[in-house]
């Protein structure tokens, strides 16, 4: 995303009048969910300035604690101590105004006894051979014939973030990088992944381009 991020970190560019970090956290909130934790690293200061007013606001500060980001599965381990038994992941970096964060959600999932549910969407041009597949019955494949990009948009709950299929300590005191994919690719190998799809407007905000686009008032 440079030059743009050179001074602003990704989430606070603006899309369409507020910083893209703004639409999930908004979307969360009119959900009824006003507690959450925001991992920052590149320019993270300007985040923690941004938003430390807003109630309900946490942080874990990877850059600032460990000089860097500690990957996705790392940095929910950091934050564990700060969450719930189930919580929302999204990446500060994915813009999809459509998305509804329910209550009813949250209370499927946990009656599900699932470690994960994931929302999946059609794979754009840039991951065509997508991430994971989708079951009739509803779980998450690791292969399949049809296969759906992950939007990023997830509930998890906390065991999945301990043994069996994590071995860092709960709140990471190491700064352990760590990625995502190893650890959903094991739980759904055992059946304990569930997914859907969401058909709404999404957009990973990788380029500059696709920042732009977003922002074309044509589009």
């Amino acid at each position: 995303m440079r030059p743009l991020t050179d001074r602003v970190p990704k989430p606070l560019l603006d899309v369409r009048g507020k910083p893209l970090m703004e639409w999930p956290l908004d979307a969360l909130a009119a959900g009824g969910f006003t507690d959450c934790v925001i991992n920052t690293d590149w320019l993270g200061e300007q985040i923690g300035q941004r938003y430390a007013a807003r109630p309900g606001i946490s942080f874990s500060h990877e850059g600032q604690d460990f000089g860097g980001a500690l990957e996705t599965a790392g940095g929910i381990v950091r934050a564990l101590p700060m969450l719930g038994e189930i919580f929302w992941v999204v990446a500060g970096d994915v813009f999809a105004p459509d998305f509804a964060f329910t209550q009813d959600a949250v209370r499927r999932f946990a009656a599900s006894g699932h470690l994960a549910h994931l929302w999946l969407v059609a794979n754009p041009a840039h991951n065509l051979k997508g991430d994971f597949g989708l079951s009739a019955e509803g779980l998450a494949l690791n292969s399949a014939p049809v296969m759906h990009t992950f939007s990023t948009y997830a509930l998890y709950r906390a065991a999945l973030f301990s043994a069996p299929y994590c071995q860092i300590p709960c709140g990471n005191p190491a700064g352990i990088k760590l990625a995502l994919a190893p650890l959903l690719r094991a739980a759904i190998k055992d059946a304990r992944v569930g997914a859907e799809l969401y058909v709404g407007a999404w957009t990973d905000v990788g380029t500059p381009e696709r920042l732009a686009a977003l922002n074309d008032p044509l589009r």
